[in-house]
């Protein structure tokens, strides 16, 4: 009795799987453990969140100014490609006419040794010898010392020639490696430009419309203000020159006074990188022109532009100044007095007044 109670309470042996059914429960076994694993990963490792609106707008904000130093690179790029090219396209020309005053000699010489060898024939003393007439024969043989001579510069002339032409062709190869050099900065810095632009396009179309409506209002405020919408921005372009403020300030000169008037009549016009007008602008474009427009050539860049006159200090500030921001120069507006400036704000905000001290004050020249 005893004994048939024990083997009653006695686990069954479980034999092991084997063929089919080992394959089956592995099989069972595993996707457990993938599930399993997967339902833990998930737990342990939730998705970042979206950015905020906030720090989209700050992103934006960052695209845009890269994209503003971008721009003045390049226009610097652009400015030294333009010089290498006129660098090279003149030394070509100082090579050819240096080839064509060789060929010049050569023909010379050639022409020389031809009449030499005509008349060479027999020694000198043997033609004296047999001349009827020695006086003659005499004259013509000072000719010939004369010739020789003559020979001799021409041969001479002819080396240094071929050395100058040498020392050019030199000069040629240098510059048109840098030309190909200034190229590929040029192409790096266009390249670069778009891209930035084009990101911060795609992250403002992460907002809503009621959050870019705001970003483009907080974004018109930093840069002078005016109006949010494509309409009213239209409009300011085809009335500005009629009814633009104007700064009660009195240029110092009447330079400085046609610059400012030409950026008010600037006003609503859109800033393109890279342009100088007379239809878009940008920054640094915008103070060219308008000091073109007064008679005053000014370089093309913002970190140019602000050694192409006497530094002032802002305290100093006269209509016509140019007034620069940021560490790195990169941005440049027209001082009109009362504390305001016109300038070119950046992709998607036209020419406009706004107040000197919404960005960071870097430093002004007065040009004249």
């Amino acid at each position: 009795m005893a004994a048939h109670r024990k083997s009653a309470h006695r686990k069954p042996k479980q034999r092991p799987f084997t063929g089919p059914a080992a394959r089956t429960a592995a099989t069972l076994a595993l996707a457990g453990a993938a599930t399993a694993t997967s339902a833990t990963g998930a737990g342990a490792a939730p998705a970042e969140p979206a950015p905020t609106a906030a720090q989209v707008r700050a992103k934006v904000d960052r695209l845009y100014h890269d994209a503003e130093v971008a721009t003045e690179k390049y226009n610097g790029a652009k400015e030294k490609e333009a010089a290498a090219t006129k660098a090279v396209d003149t030394l070509a020309d100082e090579a050819a006419r240096r080839t064509d005053r060789l060929n010049t000699a050569r023909h010379a010489l050639g022409s020389m040794a031809t009449a030499q060898y005509r008349t060479g024939a027999l020694d000198p003393a043997v033609q004296l010898a047999l001349s009827s007439d020695p006086d003659s024969y005499l004259e013509r043989a000072a000719h010939l010392d004369r010739a020789g001579d003559r020979q001799a510069s021409l041969l001479s002339g002819i080396r240094r020639q071929l050395s100058g032409i040498a020392r050019v062709k030199a000069r040629a190869d240098q510059e048109t490696e840098a030309l190909a050099a200034r190229r590929a900065e040029l192409n790096q810095h266009r390249t670069a430009i778009p891209t930035k632009l084009a990101d911060a396009r795609k992250l403002l179309a992460t907002l809503t419309a009621a959050e870019r409506a705001a970003y483009e209002r907080s974004a018109d405020a930093a840069h002078g203000g005016g109006p949010a919408t494509s309409a009213d921005r239209a409009a300011e372009g085809a009335h500005a020159d009629r009814s633009a403020p104007r700064s009660s300030a009195a240029a110092p000169n009447s330079r400085a006074a046609r610059a400012v008037s030409f950026a008010h009549g600037a006003i609503g016009k859109p800033y393109v990188w890279g342009a100088t007008g007379p239809n878009a602008f940008d920054c640094s474009g915008l103070t060219q022109a308008a000091w073109k427009a007064a008679g005053v050539s000014l370089p093309r860049t913002t970190y140019t532009q602000i050694n192409a006159g006497q530094r002032v200090s802002r305290s100093e500030l006269a209509p016509g100044d140019l007034v620069f921001f940021y560490s790195g120069i990169s941005h440049v507006g027209l001082y009109i007095g009362g504390g305001q400036m016109i300038h070119a704000p950046r992709p998607g905000a036209p020419v406009r007044i706004a107040p000197v001290d919404h960005m960071p004050f870097a430093g002004a020249t007065r040009v004249a």
